[in-house]
């Protein structure tokens, strides 16, 4: 969880600097890329959790 929070935390201070210095719009771009792959890491692990029922 520790991972998640600091992947969300690096992508949003690069969109923000990408947003706010002229000529860093790779930052935004880099920073969107950043929480996708957070996003999918945290789909991942919640997709592990889940355990089937036995009947």
């Amino acid at each position: 969880m520790a991972l998640f929070l600091l992947l969300l935390i690096v992508a949003i201070l690069l969109g923000i600097i990408g947003v706010v210095a002229k000529g860093l719009f790779y930052l935004l771009v880099i920073g969107v890329v950043v929480l996708v792959a957070d996003l999918v890491l945290l789909g991942l692990r919640l997709g592990r959790r889940r355990r089937r029922l036995p009947r």
